[in-house]
């Protein structure tokens, strides 16, 4: 019983459950904005399902392919291929079924379009940003690119298509990763370094090029942010909360920008863990009242 309670939590792992529930929260919240609600629990739950499929097995095929190069690093050492809970070629079996599970999924229950930007979004994770690591410190933003399509699928699964507030959607998780991934890689730059990543902090030791990048996209992401309140999908309520975070997610860049301290690269994480629930708290308070 205890092994087998050990193999299926070793199971769960490979999915990557916290970026699993990111997406799954940021997918529903598409659907809720693009339907103004929701119109159909069926759709959204299939929805759900199918994006959980796609994105769990891209979390597990990251892992396959990142195999080796995690046995290097202390935060990856304990996942369950390095430790040989699973093996390689069962890895990349659930893997992959995980994603045509999904995909089928998304094509039969919700909509052609849905299962287009699932499948595209596993394409750049998997088989872009993954070995993008190991070649060009752009990895970040190419990677930024599958972690905001998901609010876009969601749209998607309720509109049929993508108009301007998927778009903005897509931009604020764009500019959002920047910040939140660059304290993570200053925070783990030997780690990155002893794998051979070619993450930003790795290539730029003293940091002027990772904090720079911190400032500009924590400071675009200010007014991209109030968009969704120019357009019509939200209003006064989220204009002024939105605002408010956005500077204060501003100030923790920029106080790590000036101390370059692995406390207020931590604290910076923290504060972008904190912003985007906010962010979409705001958005939701704001369309239901």
């Amino acid at each position: 019983m205890k092994n087998s309670k050990s193999l299926f939590s070793a199971y769960i792992e490979l999915t990557k459950p916290r970026i699993l529930s990111l997406v799954l929260v940021t997918t529903a919240l598409g659907f809720f904005l693009g339907g103004k609600g929701v119109f159909s629990w069926g759709t959204l739950i299939y929805l759900l399902i199918g994006a959980s499929g796609v994105c769990a097995g891209s979390g597990v095929l990251n892992q396959y392919l990142e195999r080796d190069v995690d046995c290097l690093m202390l935060r990856t050492q304990k996942r369950p291929l390095p430790t040989g809970i699973i093996s390689p070629s069962e890895a990349l079996s659930f893997g992959i079924i995980l994603i045509l599970a999904g995909l089928i999924v998304l094509c039969l229950k919700v909509n052609l379009l849905t299962a287009f930007l699932g499948i595209l979004t596993a394409f750049l994770y998997v088989l872009v940003y993954t070995p993008l690591k190991k070649i060009s410190w752009l990895n970040t933003t190419i990677g930024s690119i599958p972690g905001a399509i998901p609010p876009m699928g969601g749209w998607a699964a309720a509109t049929n298509n993508l108009d301007l507030g998927a778009w903005v959607l897509f931009f604020i998780l764009f500019l959002w990763q920047h910040p939140h991934f660059y304290a993570i890689a200053w925070m783990c730059k030997e780690d990155y370094k002893r794998a051979g990543f070619k993450m930003l902090p790795v290539v730029d030791p003293d940091g002027i090029s990772t904090f720079r990048q911190i400032i500009v996209y924590s400071l675009i992401l200010i007014p991209v942010s109030l968009v969704p309140s120019f357009i019509g999908i939200s209003g006064k309520i989220y204009l002024s909360g939105a605002l408010l975070a956005g500077i204060l997610f501003f100030l923790s860049g920029q106080k790590l920008s000036r101390t370059h301290s692995i406390a207020d690269a931590r604290g910076l994480l923290k504060a972008s863990v904190v912003y985007l629930p906010v962010l979409f708290l705001l958005i939701i308070l704001d369309v239901s009242f």
